[in-house]
């Protein structure tokens, strides 16, 4: 009651659920008290007054009626072992395999009808547990804020001049296809092993691939916010799973929108896993389909609707769909227990087998979709993008913490692209937050707001990509790479030289003071 009843006194003027900032109001009680109008604070105080005497009248007649009497010893010991596991049940939502999040409560395109319907106590919680280690103190400080955000602005400089136009039109189609976990080691141009992913390999002939792409982080909330709102992953914690937070953030498809595209979101798991459907609301997309609204007949397994059937939704969508249209897919079947329906075709791998067939399966998905979508009348005018959440452990088992695991491919493809541009291979180094200010830059909509997003197609773009993990972070730039361990006080070792080390030193702490001062602020 005590919660309810803050949280309705602070929206209108927070308007946003209580998070961890109230709780640290809470040290000055009086300036709380003080701050709130007369009338609000009497009629909340009479409503948690109410709600008690009511709350305690009912408790008191429950139990009375209800409570149980045990007449062997053995039958509360018996009745304690089966009442927790039905409250923890309970308590996760059920048996099902992700438990719920604030994301179940997500039912309509307006925020204030989703808000409302989050349990504020529940809301509270997440967003203690998930800043209880720092609350409001940065914990990668390592020098005075001016100069380390004196480093990061130098690094995100924009060049005077955009980059050459690329696309035969400013208001293509846009597709974006999100792949779950790809690794550039499934890609035969970026190193990889061939036979994996063929049909990929075909699409870069007439594409524009990125061959030096990284992830900054390694879970899918933490890429759908690198890629839909250029915001990096930082340590610890994602920002996507606070509504408090995430709502400050820029948005491509609120660019897009606001530029008259219709613009759609598929997924064929459950969207409230890492409290992604909260996140795709806020994003504000016209329509959203995850697993439970599939009209086409599809397949299942353990996690979803396998890719093939997915990509088959949204091409019967978009036959339909006005134009310009910007419609996003976030692929399943390359995400464990790997249980696509098609046999394993790759007999090697090791470890990850299992991993690199899957991948194979949501590649001939993509072959077969650009068989029928090059029938589509809108086929022509559409530019399509290819891009991984995150990277993923592969057959060369490098250290997740390293540059070379972070490594992502990135493509784009279609008809749109000018003649010369295509079959070009980028060298240049970027990150995966840079993709969604690239796409504003191209459609020549405003992209300010994007401070930590580049133009991958601009070459006078800061050339440096970066990587964070929960106790550190790194940068990679022509002259080589640096990460630096948090936990362990120290760099991991490199080939930097010593005249050089210095600077990457610095700018991979200022990278992580100024980006995790950032989350806290917001």
């Amino acid at each position: 009651l005590l919660v309810v009843a803050g949280e309705t006194g602070l929206y209108a003027e927070w308007q946003t659920k209580l998070s961890i900032k109230a709780l640290l109001y809470l040290a000055n009680p009086s300036e709380v008290v003080n701050s709130a109008q007369t009338h609000t604070l009497v009629i909340l105080t009479s409503f948690v007054v109410a709600g008690c005497v009511a709350g305690g009248m009912f408790y008191q007649w429950l139990f009375r009626r209800m409570r149980p009497t045990f007449s062997r010893w053995w039958q509360a010991p018996v009745f304690f072992f089966l009442a927790v596991p039905v409250l923890v049940t309970g308590a996760r939502g059920g048996l099902q395999e992700i438990p719920i999040n604030q994301s179940q409560s997500y039912f309509s395109r307006h925020e204030m009808l989703n808000q409302t319907a989050v349990n504020p106590v529940f809301n509270l919680y997440i967003s203690w547990f998930e800043n209880r280690q720092f609350r409001d103190s940065n914990p990668f400080r390592y020098m005075d804020d001016e100069s380390a955000a004196h480093i990061v602005d130098s690094l995100f400089a924009r060049p005077a001049r955009p980059a050459e136009p690329i696309l035969t039109t400013s208001r293509p189609n846009v597709v974006m296809w999100i792949l779950e976990g790809w690794s550039a080691d499934l890609i035969e141009s970026l190193g990889g092993e061939a036979g994996i992913t063929p049909e990929f390999r075909k699409l870069e002939e007439e594409g524009i691939l990125f061959r030096e792409a990284y992830a900054g982080g390694k879970r899918s909330e933490q890429g759908l916010a690198a890629l839909l709102s250029a915001f990096p992953p930082h340590p610890y914690t994602s920002i996507t799973v606070q509504p408090d937070k995430y709502r400050h953030l820029p948005s491509v498809v609120h660019k897009m929108n606001a530029a008259g595209y219709h613009s759609s979101f598929y997924f064929g798991g459950q969207l409230i896993y890492g409290n992604i459907k909260s996140y795709i609301h806020y994003n504000d997309f016209h329509r959203i389909k995850e697993i439970y609204d599939f009209k086409l007949p599809n397949r299942q397994g353990k996690l979803g609707i396998h890719d093939e059937y997915t990509l088959a939704e949204q091409l019967l969508d978009l036959s339909s769909e006005p134009v310009p249209f910007f419609s996003a897919l976030f692929t399943l079947s390359s995400h464990s227990p790997y249980d696509q329906p098609m046999e394993e075709k790759l007999p090697w791998g090791g470890n990850e087998r299992k991993y690199i067939n899957s991948a194979y399966y949501t590649d001939a998905c993509l072959g077969r979709y650009f068989q029928e979508a090059r029938k589509q009348p809108w086929y022509d005018n559409t530019l399509f993008i290819l891009v991984a959440d995150h990277s993923h452990n592969s057959y060369r088992n490098w250290h997740p913490n390293s540059f070379a695991y972070n490594r992502i491919p990135v493509l784009f493809y279609g008809k749109v692209i000018r003649e010369e541009y295509r079959g070009m291979k980028i060298d240049r180094l970027v990150s995966q937050t840079d993709v969604g200010t690239t796409l504003l830059q191209m459609l020549q909509l405003p992209d300010d707001d994007f401070r930590w997003g580049r133009d991958m197609l601009n070459p006078a773009s800061p050339a440096f990509s970066y990587i964070t993990f929960d106790y550190g972070s790194g940068i990679k730039g022509p002259e080589g790479e640096y990460v630096w361990d948090h936990s362990r006080n120290k760099a991991w070792p490199h080939q930097l030289p010593d005249s050089l080390h210095a600077r990457y030193d610095r700018n991979a702490k200022a990278f992580l003071q100024v980006l995790f001062g950032e989350y806290l602020a917001y």
